[in-house]
């Protein structure tokens, strides 16, 4: 199996100093694609270039503490790609993207970390434009190759994707523009889609077993008032591997859950 894991770590020095990196090492993951890592490359440099045994690669904001991804794996990449080639979002670091092609076959990992519009309507509109920018990025890698996305997409997708979904319906993360994308990149024989939510593919029923996020305020994680903003997307003919999905809840690294999905490949025996 290969196992597949995506955290959202909101600081990478925050994170493992309450035990993510000990959670990491005994989970052993093949791969796990990192968010909000919130450091430059001096701040990882001689400490988080690898972690549990696992080579990182990044792509950091220019803005200090502020975003930022990774991917730590296994596995050499036979490429590293930084951004996505829209300098608004690449100076933020939104995404990174790990190619392990053979002359058999060609496949990606991607860690993305979606902007939140959450802090006001500038940056709900830069959340527009990076959904209507990153779109047609994920529809040519999908005509092209094999991949899964790993991330904080910063969206609850359905009303089954949040505790209080009927008094949110105006705000970010579930917006009807915010759950209509998700739709079209998900609709299955859409020209404009085409992609699989994996663990919706696997618990198409799931409610409060599936939050990946809960706010900070009140007793959100206490009484479970969360919402489910952590994906594996993944192009279909991967996603038809996938086996079992876990959603780890008995450590807090974050303000996020960590989401595991073990997938039959052996592409990287």
């Amino acid at each position: 199996m290969f196992k597949l894991t995506s955290l959202n770590l909101n600081g990478i020095r925050s994170a493992t100093s309450k035990g993510a990196e000990s959670w990491i090492d005994a989970l052993r993951p093949d791969c796990i694609c990192v968010q909000e890592v919130k450091a430059q490359a001096s701040d990882v440099e001689g400490r988080f270039e690898t972690l549990a045994g696992l080579q990182g690669y990044f792509h950091f904001a220019e803005k200090k503490g502020y975003s930022g991804v990774g991917i730590y794996t296994r596995h050499e990449p036979s490429e590293v790609l930084r951004g996505y080639g829209t300098p608004e979002f690449d100076a933020e670091g939104r995404c990174i993207e790990l190619r392990f092609d053979t002359p058999a076959r060609k496949l990606s990992i991607l860690s993305a970390y979606f902007p939140s519009g959450s802090s006001g309507p500038e940056r709900q509109q830069a959340k527009f434009r990076f959904l209507e920018s990153f779109h047609p990025h994920l529809m040519r890698a999908r005509q092209e190759r094999a991949f899964i996305l790993c991330g904080d997409i910063n969206i609850a997708h359905q009303a089954i994707d949040l505790k209080n979904w009927r008094s949110n319906q105006k705000n970010s993360g579930f917006t009807p523009e915010e759950r209509a994308w998700m739709g079209a990149l998900l609709h299955p024989s859409n020209p404009g889609g085409g992609l699989v939510d994996v663990y919706r593919h696997l618990h198409p029923d799931a409610t409060d077993a599936a939050y990946t996020w809960w706010s900070n305020r009140g007793q959100a994680y206490a009484n479970n008032v969360g919402w489910r903003l952590d994906y594996h997307l993944a192009t279909p003919q991967l996603a038809a591997c996938a086996r079992s999905a876990a959603i780890y809840k008995d450590q807090r690294f974050s303000d996020h859950a960590p989401l595991s999905i073990d997938y039959d490949l052996a592409m990287f025996a």
